[in-house]
């Protein structure tokens, strides 16, 4: 029996918005709104309307969004000092955002008051009573940000306390609870929730950490022990300096470790597409290593675990990657075992249990390839050609003799291939508008007439990294290609003394790949 339900207040869309290197456009945030209302949060904070075009234009369209889980809420501050709520410009902008819920936030720390409003602790008192009043008479179901509250109730835990009050007597349903500057300690935020959750018994309280500790999920985590039932964060952790409490792992937690139940039922199976397709609308890399959702979470790789992982996975995960919507991952590398190479064949369609000789060899040669630079973890496709070649499955569907490259007086580079299919020998030239293009278009060129299946096959990434940089120009290159045949992708890996010989091994082997799953 799961205990009382946590409401997800997600702030991606603001908060997060404010992270370095972050913009949205409205297409954006529309996108992430649908995506959030798909996994089940609570709420979504769409933004501070008023504060720019992009806002104004997000809640304007957002008015025509249909949620099916979540409500929208609309995010800004108290009126201005010595001004009535009724009349204030930003209030005015909430309301004409049209969403059910409005968040407002206001000082709680009397420092924050003296240096930032420069209005008396009186009149702040009276600038969160009147603006949460009038909001509740236009109808508008009103949450309360106590800004800086744990600065603030160590400062002046009796001030801080009656902001609160100000909140709650004029209507505010919930009380948010923010480490805004991100420095508080699990122990500390556990004891002040409880002591407010003792004071206001019939509000609900919330909680909004930022992460400049390093302990915004931990903090979020102790609160809710201690009494809140409302949590604010970001899907992936954005947000302004060192990000927000990270939703991708407060969310996990909250259900798989707490017993609590927080997003409807099944839909914590999400988490993970939910996380990527953000970061794919957000145009940032994902966090290869996040905790849960991150591509490396549950991925092994010394074979001693990979060993124990193929008896029981609990022996090295600590949740059924699957109830998050990730998987099990083993990586091949020169840390790896027999156990790898069995329990990563078998992953990939083979079986070296009964020839445990070819797995041997198989290790022996991914050990002295990785040594010279080559890396299997993002290369699966090179690695299964090698572990059919020590089967003896590998089918050859052609022989790459020669290849040469030069770059005329137009400047655009020219490829010649030379290539055996069966017994005849094929010779044909193409030009690119790069080396590793030129040589693609020419492979393709000779091969297509044999194997027109490959017409489908499109390279889809391509990156270089150069392995031994104190040998300047001389240095090893390794390419990673990525190649699609619009249903399935595939990594293949090559390693050369220079980018164009590694290139054409990388491309050779994506089209052989292709062509052997094709068959």
């Amino acid at each position: 029996m799961k205990e009382p339900f946590v409401e997800i207040y997600d702030t991606t869309l603001r908060d997060g918005a404010q992270g370095e290197g972050l913009a949205y456009t409205v297409e954006d945030k529309l996108k992430i709104a649908r995506a959030l209302d798909a996994i089940g949060v609570s709420y979504i904070e769409g933004g501070w309307p008023g504060a720019n075009p992009k806002d104004v234009d997000f809640f304007e369209r957002a008015k025509s969004l249909r949620l099916d889980t979540a409500k929208l809420a609309a995010f800004g501050s108290t009126r201005r000092a010595n001004g009535i709520a009724a009349d204030d410009t930003v209030v005015q902008g909430l309301l004409a955002a049209e969403t059910p819920i409005v968040t407002i936030f206001g000082k709680s720390w009397d420092f924050h008051v003296d240096i930032a409003l420069k209005t008396t602790l009186e009149e702040n008192l009276r600038m969160i009573a009147d603006t949460v009043s009038h909001l509740k008479s236009c109808g508008r179901r009103v949450f309360y940000d106590a800004e800086h509250f744990f600065d603030g109730f160590k400062a002046n835990s009796e001030y801080a306390l009656d902001t609160l009050n100000s909140a709650v007597k004029a209507g505010a349903e919930t009380i948010i609870l923010c480490d805004t500057n991100g420095g508080g300690l699990p122990e500390e935020i556990a004891e002040t929730v409880a002591l407010v959750r003792s004071r206001f018994s019939n509000a609900r309280l919330g909680i909004h950490c930022h992460n400049d500790g390093e302990l915004a999920v931990a903090n979020t985590l102790a609160a809710i022990d201690a009494g809140a039932s409302h949590v604010q964060g970001v899907f992936n952790g954005y947000g302004e300096r060192c990000g927000n409490a990270n939703l991708c792992s407060v969310i996990p937690n909250i259900e798989l470790k707490m017993n609590r139940r927080c997003l409807p039922e099944g839909r914590l199976k999400l988490l993970t597409h939910t996380s990527r397709y953000i970061n794919e609308v957000a145009n940032l890399v994902p966090n290869e290593r996040a905790a849960f959702v991150g591509r490396s979470a549950f991925a092994h790789k010394g074979g001693i675990h990979v060993s124990a992982v193929e008896k029981a996975k609990a022996t090295y995960e600590h949740i059924d990657p699957e109830d998050v919507g990730n998987e099990t991952r083993v990586l091949i590398s020169d840390q790896s075992g027999v156990s790898n190479i069995r329990f990563k064949s078998d992953q990939l369609g083979q079986n070296f249990a009964k020839n445990p000789e070819a797995a041997r060899r198989l290790l022996a040669q991914l050990k002295t390839l990785e040594h010279e630079g080559y890396q299997f973890e993002d290369a699966e496709a090179s690695f299964q050609l090698l572990a059919w070649s020590a089967l003896g499955t590998r089918s050859r569907f052609f022989e790459p003799v020669d290849y040469r490259i030069w770059i005329g007086s137009s400047g655009d580079p020219e490829a010649v291939v030379r290539l055996k299919v069966g017994d005849e020998e094929v010779h044909t030239a193409s030009l690119g508008v790069g080396p590793a293009h030129a040589l693609d278009l020419a492979l393709r060129k000779a091969l297509l007439p044999h194997y027109p299946g490959i017409s489908k096959f499109h390279l889809i990434d391509f990156k270089v990294r150069i392995l031994d940089g104190e040998h300047a120009t001389a240095a090893k290159t390794r390419v990673h290609v990525e190649t699609s045949d619009g249903e399935r992708s595939w990594n293949t890996v090559g390693v050369g003394e220079n980018i164009i010989s590694a290139t054409w091994q990388a491309i050779i082997e994506s089209i052989e790949y292709g062509l052997q799953i094709s068959q």
